[in-house]
């Protein structure tokens, strides 16, 4: 559920993981206007919906509408999943975080003692900022305004803050790069100064369409490792399944769903 929401590549996802393992499940976009989320959640009892994902601007109001929350929806505030138990309750949680851990994980990378710059403080950020910091990375998180930024820190152990201005000044320093802002869906420029990048860092963009955004671009001129936003995307959508089915999501199926991407 969402608002928009027909653009949303979950269908294509899911139900090719439906297909693989032989579940007689349907999974569909329905539209929701903003104001709704909490009805739409709670109708997912007398209606017998298995399960939801949820997208702007209802993460909070789903997080409202279920009766228990997972660690990390509790912390964010923000359900992307909802699960409808046996005994009729609902439970929500947030998979951005996990999914973004996973492909990591995919790549070979371990965050660990890292320094990791998070920009942006939006929902995605957010999640990926709760997530490394339990993994153990050092955490700064930019923002164009410093509250935003200040709220997101907190959600990692002794994370940073700063305002996008100013990143310059540490992106030689950090070791892997995290562009959470909608930048580079339709511009053409990058939120820093790219040629401060060296063959040392790896530089994420959750941005998965365009695969190949300016900033993995510029980042590709400077010899940098880059890992596009299709991972975090594949693998929050296998978490949520998990949770729905309790089925082991079947990632190859769902990787070539979206290998057009």
């Amino acid at each position: 559920i969402g608002d928009p929401v027909r653009h949303s590549r979950s269908p294509l996802l899911h139900n090719a993981a439906y297909e693989e393992l032989g579940l007689d499940w349907v999974y569909v976009a329905l539209p929701v206007s903003a104001g709704h989320g909490f009805a739409a959640v709670r109708s997912m009892v007398d209606l017998g919906i298995s399960g939801l994902n949820v997208t702007m601007p209802h993460k909070a109001d789903a997080a409202d509408a279920c009766d228990e929350l997972t660690p990390e929806a509790m912390a964010l505030h923000s359900v992307n999943t909802v699960v409808l138990r046996d005994n009729g309750t609902l439970l929500g949680a947030s998979t951005d975080g996990e999914g973004f851990m996973r492909s990591l994980a995919d790549e070979g990378v371990s965050v660990a003692g890292k320094s990791v710059l998070v920009i942006g403080a939006g929902g995605a950020g957010r999640a990926v900022v709760h997530a490394l910091g339990a993994a153990g990375a050092e955490v700064t998180v930019a923002a164009r305004r410093i509250e935003a930024a200040r709220e997101s820190a907190l959600l990692a152990p002794d994370a940073l803050a700063m305002l996008l201005s100013e990143i310059d000044s540490v992106v030689g320093e950090s070791e892997i790069i995290v562009n959470a802002t909608p930048v580079g869906m339709a511009s053409e420029s990058a939120p820093f100064n790219t040629d401060l990048l060296t063959p040392a860092h790896l530089v994420c963009d959750l941005v998965y369409q365009p695969a190949m955004t300016p900033l993995l671009e510029a980042a590709e001129r400077r010899s940098a490792a880059i890992m596009g936003g299709i991972g975090m995307l594949l693998h929050q959508a296998a978490v949520a399944f998990e949770l729905h089915t309790g089925h082991a999501a079947p990632i190859e199926a769902m990787r070539r769903a979206i290998a057009i991407l």
